[in-house]
């Protein structure tokens, strides 16, 4: 066996197993996995047991972490919530859409066309049933009212806005038209209008008056009758669990792929549910966490009920990184992104560096560690190569296929030695290796200083070597004008082209 390579990292010790000691072999008989992706809502990289958190207990999380393969290298394309979501359903940079910066609001138009190949089109034509519950926040065209102008009257990314809706008319341009059989959800987050769920293509009820009480953040708009926001990830998760029991009782002849994304720990923190109040040591938003944490206990549970867990690839993830201060100002002594510069938008690695976890028990060894470099758009090119099918050019031009690891094979080699990150607010950085490049100065998202002027004696980026200071402290700007040069040709290549992933006859 080879020996361990240890570094200190978020105030404890990771042993980084080399990657052939995840299970070696790939099991010819394995038939097609179902496939879950539990996805949190600003969940940061110091949040879970797993990852070095010590005020919030997160027991069903950790026992799956041990039962996987944890993975500290991963990142979402955006620090913000919808360009991460975009770029993990279709394997593509939001940048290169029309958002260039910050999301989209619970009324804005969508931002997947019904033409660009997703993971659930994708996994649809495989034989797949297909369900997307929880949180969307990638856009809907709503159903104007008659003699309201038509797609000019929505905005992609403004988020105070309300459209004029006939809410009994059917919504377009959502998951059913993207590939999911079936969706039950929310707009968008829990602070955007309007307050109401959809299932399919309906509102479940009429949005007709106006929210009377608003929690922290939460925009004025309409709402049902019957709303009440600490109930959302309780009924979406009830949804998930009937999907999956429908299909074992309706469709058991076909593999299912669900994708629930969860509202919690995203603010309004105050809103949580009874039963996880107080249950962590750092406040309201430590609850919300410890709700996610529920929430993947109850899908555990109900996999585990129907004997689904071997042969099921499960995966815990995050959209983007956490807010360093709870809703009262509060840390609690908590560090939600670790140990990591910068928080939730900020293009520092506390703004896109996420926990990540699979467990298929069939196929990978339990209680293993992987650094591999990787970005949540890689998910696309990872589950098609576990069925050995290629992407054609016009489908996740960004994705990485990592279905090696995922497989538990022997892999030796680096796959993806790059990642573009894009902060809230708009700035570029590329990561290679171990060099991050930054195209600006300051954090481009919430921390202060936002962004800061380059004057003569002041550099006009940040570098930093990530092996030596994973702190992002020390800016090597000037010292290393070689690197800059280097990373800044290759970011620009990469914007301009068009792709990050090899093309055939490229």
């Amino acid at each position: 066996m080879k020996k361990h390579d240890y570094k200190f990292f978020d105030n404890y010790f990771i042993s980084f197993l080399p990657l052939e000691n995840i299970m070696p072999i790939r099991n010819k008989n394995v038939k097609k996995p179902n496939i879950v992706i539990l996805f949190a809502d600003d969940l940061g990289y110091g949040d879970l047991g797993c990852y070095g958190a010590t005020k919030i207990p997160t027991p069903n999380v950790d026992s799956l972490a041990k039962k996987g393969l944890k993975f500290m290298d991963v990142h979402s394309s955006s620090a913000v919530c919808t360009p991460s979501r975009y770029s993990l359903l279709t394997g593509r940079y939001c940048w290169r859409t029309e958002l260039k910066k910050w999301v989209i609001g619970g009324y804005g138009a969508p931002l997947i066309p019904r033409e660009r190949p997703t993971i659930a089109s994708f996994l649809g034509d495989n034989g797949y049933r297909t369900a997307a519950i929880g949180k969307w926040h990638l856009g809907l065209w709503w159903p104007l009212k008659e003699g309201v102008k038509g797609p000019e009257a929505y905005n992609i990314n403004r988020l105070g806005f309300e459209l004029d809706c006939d809410y009994s008319k059917p919504i377009k341009g959502g998951p059913n038209e993207l590939g999911f059989n079936y969706f039950f959800g929310i707009a968008g987050s829990l602070d955007m209008h309007p307050y109401c769920y959809i299932e399919n293509d309906h509102t479940v009820g009429i949005p007709d008056h106006y929210k009377e009480v608003l929690c922290n953040q939460q925009r004025k708009g309409l709402t049902t009758d019957n709303w009440k926001d600490e109930e959302v990830d309780i009924k979406c998760t009830e949804k998930s669990i009937a999907f999956i029991e429908d299909h074992l009782e309706n469709h058991s002849d076909k593999p299912f792929f669900l994708y629930h994304a969860t509202a919690a720990p995203h603010r309004p923190c105050e809103v949580r549910p009874d039963f996880v109040i107080n249950k962590s040591q750092a406040g309201d938003r430590g609850d919300m966490v410890v709700l996610f944490d529920w929430v993947v206990g109850q899908i555990k549970d109900t996999l585990e009920k129907h004997d689904l867990m071997q042969n099921t690839l499960l995966i815990i993830t995050s959209d983007n990184g956490a807010r360093l201060q709870c809703a009262n100002g509060k840390t609690y002594g908590h560090k939600s992104c670790g140990e990591l510069k910068g928080q939730k938008a900020d293009i520092w690695e506390g703004g896109h560096r996420e926990p990540f976890i699979i467990i298929w028990p069939s196929v990978l060894k339990p209680n293993t560690t992987c650094h591999q470099l990787m970005c949540l758009s890689d998910l696309f090119a990872s589950i098609s190569g576990i069925f050995g099918k290629e992407l054609p050019d016009n489908a996740a031009e960004d994705s990485f296929d990592l279905s090696s690891i995922f497989l538990g094979e022997q892999n030796e080699n680096k796959i993806r030695d790059t990642i573009i990150h894009h902060s809230g607010g708009g700035i570029f950085s590329i990561r290679q290796g171990k060099w991050k490049l930054i195209q600006g100065l300051g954090s481009g998202g919430f921390s202060r200083p936002r962004k800061r002027k380059s004057y003569f004696w002041r550099p006009k980026g940040q570098l930093y070597d990530l092996e030596k200071d994973f702190k992002e402290t020390n800016n090597l700007w000037k010292e290393r004008p070689d690197i800059v040069k280097k990373l800044t040709d290759l970011l620009e290549k990469q914007i301009e082209q068009g792709f990050t992933r090899e093309k055939k006859n490229k």
